[in-house]
């Protein structure tokens, strides 16, 4: 879903200059501010959420957020890559290394819940497929509890369309993926931008998550 054609940039070009800006609010990855060799109490918190440009591009604007890392993860294989990496039954990931001491993992957890559709067991929004899927890799035992307390809680809540979907997986390691596809938004924002529109991504979840009183 992701291979732009000529015509596609073009098109993207066109819609830049026509409204004079394709800065996306928050693009500077806000969360990166703090360097973790300051940070003195630092985790690591692995998601999929469809595709890691986007995910890695709003967890970068998380306060506390020191670095993110696109990857695979979960497969049967080991060093898989971008073209392999589907087959090998791996899922797109981002690895979060966080300040513990500026935000929680709970927080994390929250907010990747609503950036994406708990409620889809078959992909991401135009991504479709087992590489696609959402999951949590949970780094302990701890970990597992907060997001199981979190689905529980959300659920009880009642807001969403269906059943949360997104499985609570173990530690896994994670694959870095190839250089390009580190900071993608930033990188390629033309490209990246009418993506994320094109997919869909944003819409669905404002409509996923349109019951929730915090998001």
């Amino acid at each position: 879903m992701r291979n732009l054609n000529t015509l596609q940039i073009a098109v993207i070009i066109a819609f830049v200059s026509a409204f004079g800006s394709f800065l996306w609010t928050g693009a500077g990855a806000q969360g990166q501010s703090q360097s973790i060799e300051t940070a003195e109490n630092t985790e690591v918190a692995v998601f999929a959420g469809g595709c890691f440009w986007c995910v890695e591009s709003d967890f970068d604007k998380v306060d506390g957020v020191l670095s993110t890392v696109s990857g695979y993860a979960g497969g049967e294989t080991q060093d898989p890559t971008y073209k392999s990496h589907a087959a090998d039954r791996h899922l797109e990931v981002v690895e979060v290394t966080f300040d513990a001491d500026v935000v929680s993992y709970e927080e994390l957890v929250g907010f990747f819940f609503r950036h994406i559709d708990p409620t889809d067991a078959g992909g991401q929004f135009c991504d479709r497929g087992h590489s696609y899927t959402s999951a949590i890799f949970a780094q302990t035992s701890e970990q597992a509890e907060i997001a199981r307390s979190e689905i529980d809680t959300i659920e009880a809540l009642g807001i969403l369309p269906g059943r949360i979907l997104t499985p609570i997986r173990g530690d896994d390691v994670v694959y870095p993926a190839e250089d390009y596809h580190q900071n993608y938004y930033q990188k390629n924002p033309l490209k990246y931008q009418y993506y994320r529109r094109a997919c869909g991504r944003d819409a669905r979840v404002a409509d996923v998550w349109s019951m929730d009183v915090e998001g």
